[in-house]
């Protein structure tokens, strides 16, 4: 069974910084896509930042782009999100996912072309 089990989420003040994780067990994803999105309340789902089979590429969401960095460890089966600068409006259920196509030459910001999905995890930033 596929698992993605984000951590590394809470309450934070604004301005201030937090590092999400999501691990992978259950299939090794070295070749394969990751993504964060998120979804604050009363709104849709959203593209945070992905990144590419080997780290090679990343491409971020306006909003955070400056703020956030995207980056993976191959060896552990695990992506990080370090999120600094943050503010109340970051405040969301923060989710990890994976594609399932082979090393994709493009990067993709659409959530239904990511197949795997962690469980979501609440990052709060008080203001």
């Amino acid at each position: 069974q596929v698992q993605l089990v984000e951590s590394g989420g809470g309450l934070v003040q604004a301005g201030g910084s937090l590092r999400l994780s999501c691990a992978a067990s259950g299939r090794t994803f070295s070749n394969y896509a990751r993504g964060w999105f998120r979804q604050a309340p009363g709104k849709e789902r959203e593209f945070v930042a992905t990144i590419n089979w080997n780290g090679g590429s990343s491409y971020y969401a306006d909003s955070v782009k400056g703020r956030f960095t995207i980056s993976r460890d191959n060896a552990k089966n695990t992506v990080y999100l370090q999120m600094n600068s943050l503010e109340p409006e970051d405040t969301a259920v923060y989710y990890c996912a994976a594609q399932s196509v082979y090393r994709a030459v493009a990067l993709s910001t659409i959530s239904n072309q990511y197949e795997y999905w962690g469980q979501g995890l609440q990052v709060t930033v008080s203001s």
